[in-house]
């Protein structure tokens, strides 16, 4: 699943920078995930970094966007041809 971001968003900003997928922006009232983006940090991390670095939680997965772990990691090699995935 792609992740979203609640309306419990502060709009601190402290998500957007840890995204190495550049799947995070500055919305109206919060910061909003590309779906097409964001593969829940598979391929780069362990966990969501949004989610970790988030002082409220607003990121969530969104339940309208099922994607299998394998999906996502196809997803990141997309995003980052030529680079190897940190596999977990």
């Amino acid at each position: 699943m792609a992740y979203r971001i609640s309306a419990d968003c502060e709009k601190c900003g402290s998500c957007e920078p840890e995204c190495e997928n550049q799947a995070i922006s500055e919305g109206g009232e919060t910061y909003v995930i590309d779906p097409e983006r964001c593969t829940e940090c598979i391929g780069n991390y362990k966990e969501p970094r949004c989610f970790e670095v988030c002082p409220v939680a607003a990121p969530e997965r969104d339940p309208e966007r099922k994607e299998t772990k394998e999906q996502l990691l196809e997803k990141w090699r997309k995003l980052h041809p030529g680079k190897e995935p940190k596999l977990f």
